[in-house]
């Protein structure tokens, strides 16, 4: 069984170790080692990467007991077993990795302190982490006491151990949770704040977290996920909210802490002329019911037309406002989206779905629809413009059948 040596300590970079076996599976080779200090994903943590001699470890599993390293696709094959190999852990990954473990623990036993909430789950990403405790309700104002505790516990500088103890020993532990493991059992103590069962990399000092944001909360299932960053995550999180702000303070000549204030008012504008904006398209809409009437009522023909200025949701309401006053088909298109609308109230004696089926096919152009409305769309505005006459010719026709 391999030696794990990020049980010894979590600070191992580099070591020497002896290969013992090569596997060869479909996703990739997969490298034993007599000792290791890749870590296996395990416990919401992902696995280590890094170097074997001169191969590229992208991922790390446990099996059975064992360690099993696999490596890059394009890398150099590692050696024969029996060849002793130089091994280094992508470092700055796996620190990453150590300080939202340990600012996981941290966070979790400070919800259960202040919001007698337990942790029910925990999952670290590459770019955030989160947790669901079990919490249905809260508070802005109890996230905020959450994030100043838990931040003023990482300033204390409360030492984290690391050690195994007998399931006995085990039991005599004030636990955060009972551990489902035989045998000796590996407990993480963060110094006066908790003690958990737990196998995976932290820290030596809350102190080397630097600092835990809280990023979002919201409803998971009946319960509160809490969305967080820690360390180096942190301090990248804090830069870019930093510039985003002082960016929008300097197009909006405001200081940050008016930014919402000046957002609400343009907010509040924006509603108003969308509003004075809707009076005066259905003012417009108005107008241009009348004189589309007027001119069908003229010829005698359908109510058509094409517009380069309006979107195909301008028309379905414009054809619905002129199907509820008049018997005619209404043929209108757009001619900056090269599509088509077909409409009847019902009265007409055909089907806009079906002649739409009848005589796209010919026409490079593709839709469908019901009896009473159909709707187009073509590759080009010379397709929409030819099945366009075409159609109105026989709409006015009385090929309506």
């Amino acid at each position: 069984m391999t030696h794990k040596k990020y049980y010894d300590s979590s600070y191992t970079r580099e070591w020497t170790a002896k290969i013992q076996h090569i596997m060869k599976r479909e996703d990739g080779l997969y490298v034993l080692l007599d000792e290791t200090a890749f870590y296996p994903e395990g416990g919401g943590q992902p696995g280590d990467t890094g170097m074997i001699g001169e191969s590229r470890v992208v991922d790390t599993i446990t099996e059975n007991g064992d360690v099993l390293h696999r490596i890059e696709a394009s890398s150099n094959l590692p050696d024969e077993p029996g060849t002793e190999v130089s091994c280094v852990i992508d470092w700055e990954r796996r620190f990453d990795h150590m300080q939202q473990h340990s600012g996981q623990h941290l966070l979790s036993a400070t919800c259960l302190d202040l919001l007698q909430a337990p942790t029910l789950s925990f999952h670290l990403g590459e770019e955030y982490a989160t947790i669901d405790i079990d919490r249905a309700q809260w508070t802005e104002e109890e996230l905020d006491q959450v994030e100043q505790e838990v931040n003023t516990r990482i300033m204390r500088n409360l030492p984290v151990k690391s050690y195994w103890v007998s399931r006995e020993e085990a039991d005599r532990l004030p636990l955060v949770k009972a551990p489902s493991v035989e045998g000796n059992i590996r407990i993480v103590e963060i110094e006066g704040i908790e003690y958990n069962a737990c196998g995976g990399t932290h820290v030596s000092a809350t102190g080397e977290l630097g600092l835990i944001k809280l990023l979002r909360a919201e409803k998971q299932k009946g319960h509160l996920r809490l969305t967080f960053k820690v360390g180096f995550r942190a301090l990248r999180e804090f830069a870019i909210q930093t510039k985003v702000l002082s960016a929008l303070s300097a197009k909006l000549s405001v200081p940050k802490e008016e930014l919402v204030e000046r957002l609400e008012k343009f907010s509040e504008e924006d509603r108003r002329k969308q509003a004075e904006l809707h009076a005066l398209r259905k003012q417009l809409d108005e107008y241009t019911v009348r004189e589309l009437l007027e001119a069908a009522e003229r010829t005698g023909g359908p109510v058509a037309e094409l517009f380069s200025d309006r979107t195909t949701k301008d028309l379905q309401s414009l054809a619905a406002a002129l199907t509820s006053r008049t018997a005619q088909p209404v043929l209108l298109g757009s001619l900056s989206e090269h599509k088509l609308i077909l409409a009847h109230g019902g009265e007409t004696g055909f089907s806009c779905g079906s002649l739409f089926k009848e005589t796209l096919s010919s026409s490079g152009g593709r839709g469908g629809g019901n009896d009473k409305s159909a709707q187009a769309a073509f590759g080009s505005e010379s397709e929409l413009t030819a099945f366009y006459e075409m159609l109105k010719v026989r709409l006015n026709g009385g090929a309506q059948d």
